[in-house]
């Protein structure tokens, strides 16, 4: 059991669930953790075998976990690893076991299709079924049980009814023709069923098994020790000991253990199972560096930035995990379908065995049918098509630098019909540079940069930094300045040499009722250009005079054109918002072909221009990687972070782009629909073995074997199509000519 982050008076609580085999056994963990007192909200998923619970804060673990063994589960460790099945024997002993002593049982029936009729003794088949019956199908009746104490039914419990009456009836024949040969008996088909359920739980627990590759690979990525530097000298250290500010050596070869920022050194690091990246990225004094990443060919320095569970790495994993064990708005009706199923099982099986009693008289044939139906119903497959599709989509798309919330929004993302755009930092490369400057009447160059830089020394604005590259570049001094704020959305001032300055947006020239005079040509000019234009101005008593404007240039990202393509491609509408100048939003969604744009909007208001696109029904995913962009993320459908931005803008969207490249957007909305078409597919394939078997099998179209096999293959195939998942990959940065980072010779090297 672990416990999740939680406020004074919430708790969220983990626990690690034993002894669930279909969907209706979730849903009576569910309802046992609900009656709990404090609970508020508890789920469970079959495919994880995890519950999360939530509630007060007297949410108590071993009073949950009474409640799970109280409805006949076992409840161990979240970190801990599953009970073994039996000692040193490996992990698919009861299959082989049940294979070996169910074949000679079979190979009669098997030998009479070419033509060899032979059976063995009625007491032989009875000496090898029973250890099958009771000793490998002991679980059967133990879940069986504990499921009808509960007052409820599963898989196992089907499977326990259906290889009794099978078992019994053969008991029956055995003894009453025991003066008159051997009858025909059903052994080896209560054999055989239990077999291969055995097989075909086997094979799904692998199968499942692989579904959590994505979270494996992730936590493989941890170091276990850090080689820091204590007093000039390098001492390893595990991780755990480690502490912000500390600096850390790593060495060619040698995963990096923190989150850090280089001191010295120079280098390429692979970050691609954290970010997706398919190339090493240069790395040089000030740039940061992602713990769990692999260093390349230069020894590194590094300041340490975060540890343990505030790593990037960390918060991955926590994210990946979170969006695996959460369930889809889907699974609800999956659910009420399961809290039925085997009761209108039990009910379809009587109703089979009365009606082949009335309409023949042959108690034997009506068994044999009724054990059909019993063995054929599945309700693991249903329980296991919604989540394995979840967390092989969410995995796949973690380990391509794509961040999914929750299974909410991977499943919402599929049906985005319009993708609405920040510019800066999203579409553009966010880093811009002044292009020019213009004085008013009376102003010079020289003296606008002073006062500009005045305002500026202090911001950490995109704006703001080239600003103050201009100024060092051309060594102007700044100007002194007092009273420093910010006007949302408009632009900041402050007070220099006794004088209120400010420097803004046209808007704030607009409600300050300055005119643009001689400026006005040069400011129209340079925003058809695509310039984004501030405007400096200076309070005067009870008026305000404009001092001159400054504009900036902010490269498109090199692959913004082809981002907006593939969303085109997708049949999807692209709309650019932005709170800068309506010239140069025009001149970016111009070159990028986008057709509908709202600019010169403030912050506040962007969340109402997403709230009124979905009024219009349309199903609306917002990118945007700042802080002004949060609460339009917010209010879209699916909010879709860039990592390269704000950690509130990351809060509160569904998917984080680990990488700036735009192209990821296309690339998340595609493994929404991969994803949520698996997830169907499992479904269809789920009910259509129950639609098409139990009908089958009541009409005594199916044998029992036949029956036992069809189920086993049921959970078989519907895990392994959302393996299928696996092969995807995103097309943003897929380098064929890569050259991996190779540990090994650059360690050597």
């Amino acid at each position: 059991m672990s416990q999740a982050p939680s406020h004074a008076s919430r708790r969220s609580l983990d626990l690690q669930i034993e002894g669930m085999t279909c969907a209706s056994c979730a849903t009576r963990v569910e309802k046992a953790l609900g009656r709990v007192p404090g609970v508020t909200l508890a789920t469970v998923n079959l495919a994880t075998e995890r519950a999360t619970v939530h509630g007060g804060a007297e949410l108590a673990a071993d009073v949950l976990a009474a409640a799970v063994r109280q409805a006949g589960y076992a409840v161990r460790e979240a970190d801990e690893a599953p009970s073994p099945a039996g000692g040193r024997l490996p992990p698919g002993w009861p299959v082989m076991a049940g294979a070996a002593l169910t074949l000679p049982l079979v190979a009669p029936m098997l030998l009479q299709w070419v033509g060899f009729d032979w059976m063995l003794e009625g007491w032989l088949q009875w000496l090898l079924a029973t250890p099958v019956q009771f000793w490998l199908g002991w679980r059967f009746y133990r879940a069986g049980w504990l499921a009808l104490r509960a007052g409820t039914g599963n898989m196992d419990l089907l499977v326990a009814l259906g290889t009794s009456a099978a078992y019994g009836l053969s008991i029956y024949l055995l003894v009453r023709h025991a003066d008159h040969g051997t009858p025909h008996l059903y052994f080896e088909a209560s054999a055989a069923v239990i077999t291969l359920v055995l097989l075909g739980k086997w094979l799904e627990g692998r199968a499942k098994r692989q579904t959590t590759d994505a979270i494996r690979a992730l936590n493989a990525l941890r170091p276990a020790t850090a080689r820091v530097l204590r007093d000039g000298v390098e001492v390893d250290l595990p991780v755990e000991r480690v502490a912000v500010g500390d600096l850390v050596r790593v060495r060619p070869g040698e995963r990096v253990a923190v989150d850090g920022q280089v001191m010295d050194g120079r280098s390429h690091v692979d970050e691609s199972l954290i970010t997706g990246e398919s190339l090493p990225v240069a790395k040089a004094p000030g740039d940061r560096v992602t713990g769990g990443a692999i260093n390349a060919e230069g020894a590194l320095t590094l300041k340490t930035l975060a540890v343990g569970a505030e790593t990037t790495l960390a918060r991955i994993v926590r994210m990946v995990e979170s969006a695996q064990a959460a369930k889809a708005p889907i699974q609800r009706m999956v659910d009420r379908v399961s809290a039925v199923f085997v009761p209108v099982v039990l009910g379809i099986a009587l109703m089979t065995l009365a009606g082949w009693v009335v309409a023949s008289g042959d108690w034997e044939q009506a068994v044999v049918h009724a054990v059909a139906v019993l063995v054929i119903a599945c309700p693991c497959a249903l329980g296991l098509a919604t989540p394995t599709a979840i967390m092989v989509g969410t995995g796949v798309a973690a380990r391509q630098g794509i961040l999914i919330r929750d299974a909410q929004a991977l499943e919402r993302a599929h049906g985005t019909t319009t993708v609405v755009f920040d510019k800066t930092g999203t579409l553009t490369e966010g880093r811009p540079s002044l292009a020019a400057v213009h004085a008013a009447p009376g102003q010079t160059r020289e003296s606008v940069l002073r006062l500009a830089a005045a305002l500026q020394q202090s911001s950490e604005h995109p704006l703001a930094r080239a600003v103050m590259d201009a100024v060092r570049a051309e060594h102007v001094s700044a100007a002194l300045s007092q009273d420093a704020k910010a006007l949302p959305g408009r632009g900041l001032q402050a007070t220099v040499n006794g004088a209120v300055v400010l420097l803004g947006s046209s808007r704030l020239m607009h409600e300050r009722q300055v005119p643009a005079g001689a400026l006005a040509e040069a400011g129209h000019r340079l925003e058809r250009q695509g310039r984004t234009v501030s405007w400096l101005m200076r309070e005067t008593g009870e008026r305000t005079e404009l001092l001159g404007l400054l504009a900036f240039g902010d490269a498109l990202k090199a692959t913004a054109h082809e981002a907006v393509s593939r969303l085109h491609a997708l049949g999807l509408e692209t709309v650019l918002l932005t709170g800068d100048n309506r010239g140069s939003a025009d001149a970016v969604a111009r070159e990028l072909g986008i057709r509908q744009v709202h600019a010169e909007v403030l912050p506040g208001d962007k969340a109402a221009v997403v709230q009124g696109l979905r009024a219009a029904g349309r199903v609306v995913a917002m990118v945007g990687d700042g802080l002004n962009d949060a609460p339009a993320l917010a209010a879209a459908d699916i909010g879709i972070a860039m990592a390269t931005g704000t950690d509130v803008a990351m809060e509160v969207a569904g998917i984080t782009l680990m990488r700036g490249d735009p192209r990821l957007v296309a690339d998340s909305l595609e493994v929404s629909r991969r994803t949520h078409a698996t997830l169907k597919r499992g479904l269809f394939w789920a009910f259509a073995y129950n639609v098409v078997g139990i009908p089958l099998a009541a009409l005594g179209m199916l044998s029992p074997v036949i029956a036992g096999a069809a189920m086993a293959l049921s959970s078989v195939s519907v895990v392994g199509n959302a393996l299928l998942l696996r092969r995807w990959r995103a097309a943003a940065g897929q380098d064929q000519n890569r050259v991996p980072v190779d540990p090994a010779r650059t360690a050597a090297a």
